[in-house]
């Protein structure tokens, strides 16, 4: 078997675990967490984070290169018909946790089904951004700002998706994050909320997320104060990070007494590797230098940190203990992917490529494999014992893992040229012409041809 036979070989055996999890009231549903008696759901048995609208990116990673199984049809048409009846009446916005991944899941599997979560979407928003109803602040339903439950998610899920809704939606949400923005002595700087106790400055859940939805979106609109804005949040990151041996990383939160976690982390959500993605997305937007920097060198930069950084060795307690999206060695992965094929220099591809090929063997030496096929279980070494259970799920389990190995199979054969599945949190980063929802496919629901 080839090397990307034995990769594709994990991730298939990943999904048939998750598949063989699969659960049905009122449509499918997955247990979050396998090992629970009786099998619960998450918080949101429908969200892109932990629930079904997670497995869409999934199914489409497997269309790329083989034909769905009666099963994964049967899945994708009743992921479909579930988001779609509740996207009608859902009050959540966000990406990861409401309608913007409802949006994801259904532009996927059955493009022009998102439209009814789009129009949803433009009903619900306020000046402010989107009304929150996951109670993670203190003043209840007011907007958050972020990529992961809040307005910056929404606005790269519009702008990602385009269509008659999108414009209005990314104007509404661009405009509510410049309100939020707080003045730093370099730039500006945004938190989960205004007057949050501390700032989270990487990408998920802080100012390199909203500033990358402000470029993305100010490069739809033609809107050069979101663009302009979106300058000034990289600025003020190169300000508080650290530029030593040739890198470039943020804390994870400021001030760092706030949180008990390793003061620099790697990943996609509070690390280098989604802090790169802004910088992709001011390249994008016509930013050609910011804090004295080229664009593309501070994306290098902080590519270069990961590689140099020790990931995906669990150096010590709290270093690496994940191996998922997230959090983890499959985001990783997945960005030195986007990386390695947005590069026009081979022998720098060529070094991405190695760096992906770590994280995924990394996968495959911590597989547990039985009958039942492929699961991953992570650390949390401040429990006793510190092995969790597996989890099923798009950021946090098998499914994420599952479609970051097959990727990398794909492009092992294909090259730099292979499709990518594209997503409202990166498709920016990489060419538009292998973006999966530009190019022709096939609604996974029906096997109808959709250009």
């Amino acid at each position: 078997m080839t090397d990307a036979g034995l990769y594709r070989e994990l991730g298939e055996a990943a999904w048939a675990w998750v598949l063989g999890q699969i659960r049905h009231d009122d449509g499918p549903w997955v247990p979050e967490v396998v090992g629970d008696d009786p099998p619960q759901w998450a918080d949101d048995r429908d969200s892109l984070y932990a629930g079904i609208a997670g497995l869409a990116p999934v199914l489409a990673e497997i269309r790329c290169h083989r034909e769905l199984a009666d099963a994964e049809t049967t899945l994708a048409a009743g992921i479909v018909d579930r988001l779609a009846r509740q996207a009608a009446v859902r009050v959540e916005g966000s990406l990861y946790d409401g309608l913007a991944g409802d949006v994801t899941a259904l532009r996927l599997l059955a493009p022009g089904r998102e439209r009814v979560a789009m129009d949803r979407l433009a009903e619900l928003r306020t000046p402010a951004g989107w009304d929150t109803t996951l109670g993670v602040r203190p003043d209840s339903r007011a907007p958050l700002t972020d990529v992961v439950q809040g307005t910056a998610g929404v606005v790269l899920a519009a702008a990602w998706a385009g269509g008659e809704a999108a414009a209005g939606i990314m104007t509404t949400g661009g405009e509510a994050l410049l309100r939020a923005a707080e003045q730093a002595e370099a730039g500006l700087d945004w938190r989960m909320w205004p007057g949050y106790r501390s700032s989270t400055p990487n990408f998920s859940h802080g100012t390199a997320g909203v500033a990358a939805a402000l470029a993305v979106a100010g490069h739809a609109l033609g809107r050069a104060d979101f663009v302009a804005a979106a300058r000034q949040g990289a600025e003020h990151l190169l300000s508080v990070g650290s530029l030593d041996n040739d890198g470039f990383v943020v804390g994870h939160t400021f001030p760092p007494s706030q949180r008990e976690v390793e003061p620099v982390t790697y990943n996609w959500c509070h690390g280098p590797a989604g802090t790169s993605q802004l910088f992709a997305a001011l390249a994008r937007a016509g930013v050609e230098r910011v804090g004295g920097f080229e664009a593309g060198e501070v994306r290098r930069r902080c590519l270069h940190s990961i590689l140099t950084s020790g990931v995906p060795q669990r150096l010590r307690p709290g270093f690496w203990d994940n191996d998922g999206r997230c959090c983890g060695t499959a985001g990783v992965g997945d960005i030195l992917l986007d990386a390695a094929q947005d590069t026009p220099d081979e022998a720098y591809a060529e070094l991405l490529g190695r760096g992906a090929r770590t994280m995924a063997d990394a996968l495959a030496e911590r597989a547990i494999r039985d009958e039942a096929g492929v699961r991953w279980r992570f650390v949390e070494h401040r429990q006793d014992p510190p092995l969790l259970p597996p989890r099923t799920s798009w950021m946090q389990g098998a499914a994420g893992i599952a479609a970051f190995l097959l990727r990398f199979a794909r492009v092992l054969e294909d090259g730099p040229a292979a499709a990518v599945v594209d997503r409202p949190d990166q498709w920016w980063a990489v060419p538009e012409r292998l973006c999966v929802s530009r190019i022709m496919h096939r609604d996974l629901g029906t096997g109808q041809l959709v250009v």
